[in-house]
């Protein structure tokens, strides 16, 4: 029996808006006036306000054919809100904008939307607005999230120093070799559609590409040790290109230590099993979503408690150049050799 599906022609645009909104719950108390009106009213209680927004299209950030669309709207919301997390504020409330070809029916967009209120759910945000339109293909999701933070205690990309530590949190490389391993399964099954899957025992790596977290936990540990790290950005390009932004942001050259880059177990020999190296992953993959920061380094006897954070490297003078020291120590120059959404499509 074919499941239920009803064309979003039939609701119309305020209908549908109406259906994806009839159970939206605000949590926030500086939720003044949500969906409903031209415009959201939030009060921050003096707090400074953080605004970021992502763009996630069909077709180059995500492949329907192993995206499942709850994941799907999770992870529009989740990449948004790491942002937020990266200048060590908390985000407090998000905007969704869609727009959709006429492949997709009313139970899909439902579906979306369940991932979206599920992250809403899990990051304590009010979802305050947005809007939908039709789309000549694919799909298209634009989220803004707004965050707090207290006057002036936000981290930028701009503020290392000499000296300090460089630090990650969780480990690298997982999404990419999620990635690999969804991209071998649709060749797969293009070639062979009664193939099953092959994706026992790769339960890490896939959630790391279709349902990744923001660290939040990183960020709400650093404020109760009182460490607010000098520099930060989160991990989306590759750990290569990211430490390059912070060192030309802060006007300083690094030193990164290969054997100090936290990989999993299942991405290292996931890697490998695809004959790439796992640094090669960490340095060049992109789309974990840790955290990347410097601190000063008196605060290193609290950092080495915390399992979840690595010291990776050090900042240097901008003389020194940006290196990085290989496990058979020697050193190279640190180059960003990540995905550039202008030069080829990801999917």
């Amino acid at each position: 029996m074919d499941e239920q599906r009803t064309d979003v022609s039939s609701l119309g645009e305020f209908g549908l808006i109406d259906r994806l909104t009839q159970n939206n719950e605000t949590r926030q108390a500086g939720t003044i006036l949500s969906v409903g009106d031209d415009g959201a009213v939030i009060d921050q209680y003096g707090k400074q306000c953080v605004i970021s927004t992502d763009l996630l299209v069909e077709g180059i950030h995500f492949d329907m054919m192993y995206t499942p669309l709850k994941h799907l709207g999770y992870k529009a919301v989740a990449v948004n809100l790491s942002d937020i997390y990266a200048m060590m504020a908390t985000p407090t409330h998000i905007t969704v904008s869609i727009a959709f070809s006429n492949r997709f029916s009313v139970e899909a967009i439902d579906e979306l939307y369940e991932g979206i209120y599920a992250a809403c759910e899990r990051y304590n945000v009010d979802l305050i607005g947005g809007d939908t339109s039709s789309s000549p293909k694919g799909l298209i999701i634009s989220v803004t999230a707004v965050g707090e933070v207290a006057p002036d205690k936000f981290a930028t990309r701009s503020g290392a120093k000499k000296g300090d530590l460089l630090c990650v949190s969780g480990d690298l490389g997982g999404a990419y070799i999620g990635l690999q391993l969804l991209e071998r399964e649709k060749r797969i099954f293009l070639d062979s559609p009664q193939v099953q899957p092959d994706l026992q025992n790769k339960t890490y790596t896939i959630g790391r590409i279709l349902k990744p977290e923001p660290r939040a936990d990183i960020v709400e540990w650093l404020q109760e040790q009182d460490i607010m790290p000098t520099s930060m950005i989160d991990v989306s390009d590759g750990l290569s290109s990211e430490t390059l932004h912070l060192c030309k942001q802060s006007n300083l050259g690094c030193r990164l230590y290969e054997d100090k880059i936290p990989v999993h177990t299942e991405t290292r020999d996931t890697a490998l099993e695809f004959n790439i190296g796992p640094s090669m992953c960490a340095l060049n993959g992109g789309e974990d979503y840790e955290l990347l920061f410097t601190i000063n380094p008196a605060h290193y006897d609290k950092l080495v408690l915390n399992e979840k954070i690595s010291v990776i490297g050090h900042m240097t003078d901008i003389s020194e150049g940006t290196v990085l020291q290989t496990k058979g120590g020697n050193t190279h120059k640190l180059v960003a050799q990540g995905w550039n959404t202008f030069d080829q499509e990801k999917y």
